[in-house]
């Protein structure tokens, strides 16, 4: 019999890692292509979201404000009312967004963009209020036609 055949083994280890990072390397693009593809489409719903929450929060403050005059708990309330209501009124009316039921819950629709409804509403009202006390016996848009 002859003598055993050298195998280096570090050689032969190196080798089989790397074949094995290979397989899961493929592996893991195909599991994120699909779960990347799910996570995009409701990503970019909350992104549309957000920006109509943005630009809500500036025109109903523009609009309470200058249009009806409303000040104190009227605009309070006014806020409140849009801030609630309307992104529903968006999503299902307007965008017509399918949810999956199991996955439903209304903070999805509530949550995306509070930060920038508040902000936005806020400076919006303050800055209208602000320009509107400038101008002595004026209130509103409203006044005009009354």
């Amino acid at each position: 019999m002859g003598k055993p055949k050298k195998v280096d083994i570090k050689k032969r280890r190196h080798k089989l890692l790397k074949e094995k990072r290979k397989e899961l390397q493929i592996k893991d693009i195909k599991i994120e292509k699909k779960t990347t593809k799910e996570f995009d489409l409701r990503l970019e719903k909350e992104t549309k979201l957000y920006w109509i929450r943005a630009v809500t929060g500036a025109l109903s403050a523009l609009v309470g404000r200058l249009v009806l005059g409303l000040i104190g708990w009227f605009l309070l309330i006014w806020m409140i009312l849009w801030w609630f209501i309307f992104p529903f009124f968006v999503s299902f009316i307007i965008l017509k967004y399918n949810y999956v039921k199991e996955e439903w819950s209304w903070k999805n629709i509530i949550q995306p963009g509070i930060g920038m409804f508040f902000f936005a509403f806020m400076i919006v009202g303050v800055i209208t209020h602000t320009l509107l006390k400038l101008i002595p016996n004026f209130s509103s848009i409203l006044d005009l036609f009354v």
